[in-house]
């Protein structure tokens, strides 16, 4: 009879709950055409609240950084560390010269940018070569003055296996689709700022953050009084040039893209080399990168070497909760790679990492039957799982170790990261702590509801729609705002 007394309450608010989630999902024609999967759960006994196919398969989009980074804070740690070094194989004479290459070697540290850590709100500013020019300005102080070979950019740590399966052709263009490398400087991507010519006819005007010189930019944008912004960019797989074209306005205020680098390790070297030379170091040879797996086989032996500089990453703790909060692809991969390098000691292949994934959720009670992952960041149209699988793997965080370190990597409804500008109308959506995504005809959100009633974990997967993403996410917070009642 205590049973019965206690699980009553909890069976009526469920089916109350059924009844204003199906209200949300009938009243909307959008709604009613998409393919929807949602599971609720008590976070504290795991029964189930809602469920709506939950045992099918959806692409997840960004909800895959979940798993990711659960892997990465179970298997390697809070306190987990990356270091980038510059090596060569011996110091430089007693007149700063080195005889031979300057190396740059990636250690799968993914903050050689501008970016805040710990995490703060708001865009990125600073310097984004800032860990470059520590590097150099270190080997500097070191006695480096001359450098008779290359500047080597090395990111053996991680086979060179820049896009896994899945990835659109057309998402090496940009940064969300930056190539995954042992060896990131700014998120292997820049900024390309247009605004018109300063007069009719002429071509628009063009700058980089950073400013190094590693693309060709062919522009052929031109200026045009009264005319409406038509800007194209291309850059076809393997070239070393990206084509602007089209017109824009006289009194245009410009716009800034940011675009991805296609080969990270050749880019990093190319700042650092251009790093040093600003500091007055003379350099004979050219950045070049050293990868494994590719037409370059890499350092696979560095005893002997010497180390000029070194430096150390924030925490693994920091990065993960940037990864989540922003929902940052580049960041989610390398940590999915980092998890395979750092248990078998061998570098990293996205099979392998794969694999440390496979033996986690298996660990965790999530059977192969309900994924198939072909990525650590979703961005991958192949990569597949069920709502309930998405549930298992929260709750098993809700309840391990690292639990107040988990949650705190999840955006706040109304608050921060990719949930800053949901639920700004309604105060109780700062109860919502979750990790969106969003594809083509892909959305979801899933995390945690920190109810009056008692603490909810759920998953919401929705694909096939053909409306703007804008309109499924107001389905999906009206869901989360029902599961709050």
């Amino acid at each position: 009879m205590r049973c019965l007394l206690i699980l009553l309450p909890l069976a009526v608010w469920a089916a109350g709950l059924a009844d204003r989630i199906d209200e949300v999902l009938s009243g909307s024609a959008v709604a009613r055409r998409a393919h929807w999967g949602i599971q609720i759960v008590d976070a504290r006994t795991g029964v189930p609240l809602y469920e709506r196919s939950s045992d099918n398969y959806f692409v997840p989009a960004s909800n895959t950084k979940l798993f990711s980074t659960a892997l990465a804070l179970s298997r390697l740690g809070p306190d987990h560390g990356f270091r980038t070094v510059v090596m060569a194989r011996e110091a430089p004479d007693k007149a700063g010269r080195l005889r031979g290459d300057l190396i740059l070697v990636g250690g799968g540290d993914p903050t050689l940018s501008a970016r805040a850590y710990p995490y703060k709100k708001g865009p990125i500013q600073g310097n984004p070569l800032s860990a470059i020019e520590e590097l150099a300005q270190a080997c500097f102080d070191r006695g480096l003055r001359g450098i008779d070979g290359d500047v080597a950019g090395d990111d053996t740590a991680y086979v060179w296996e820049p896009a896994p399966d899945g990835w659109a052709q057309d998402d090496a263009t940009w940064e969300y689709g930056a190539p995954v490398s042992a060896l990131s400087v700014n998120d292997n991507a820049f900024s390309l700022t247009i605004r018109p010519g300063t007069s009719e006819g002429s071509p628009a005007r063009l700058r980089l953050n950073p400013p190094i010189e590693y693309y060709y930019i062919d522009n052929r944008l031109r200026t045009e009084a009264g005319a409406k912004a038509r800007v194209r960019i291309e850059r076809r797989p393997g070239s070393a040039q990206i084509q602007l074209s089209g017109v824009v306005p006289l009194n245009w205020k410009g716009v800034t893209e940011i675009l991805a680098v296609d080969d990270p390790a050749l880019y990093a070297a190319a700042a650092f080399r251009q790093a040093l030379m600003r500091l007055g170091v003379r350099v004979a040879g050219q950045a070049v990168a050293r990868h494994r797996g590719g037409t370059q086989a890499g350092e696979r032996e560095r005893s002997g070497y010497v180390e000029l500089a070194r430096r150390a990453s924030p925490p693994l703790i920091e990065i993960l909760r940037v990864i989540n909060k922003v929902s940052q692809n580049l960041h989610a991969e390398m940590m999915l790679r980092e998890v395979a390098r750092a248990r078998s000691g061998a570098p990293a292949t996205r099979e392998s990492s794969l694999q440390e994934l496979d033996a986690f959720l298996g660990e965790i009670g999530v059977d192969k039957s309900e994924y198939r992952f072909e990525d650590g960041s979703g961005l991958s149209r192949l990569t597949l799982v069920t709502p309930a699988a998405v549930v298992k793997l929260l709750r098993y965080m809700y309840q391990g170790p690292y639990r107040d370190a988990w949650l705190s990597l999840m955006p706040v409804g109304g608050e921060d990261g990719t949930l800053a500008s949901r639920f700004s109308l309604q105060p109780a959506g700062r109860l919502v702590h979750a990790k969106t995504g969003t594809l083509s005809h892909a959305s979801g959100l899933s995390g945690y509801l920190d109810a009056p009633a008692g603490p909810r974990i759920f998953s919401i997967l929705v694909n096939n729609y053909n409306t703007f993403a804008s309109e499924i996410r107001s389905a999906i917070d009206r869901i989360c705002l029902a599961g709050l009642e």
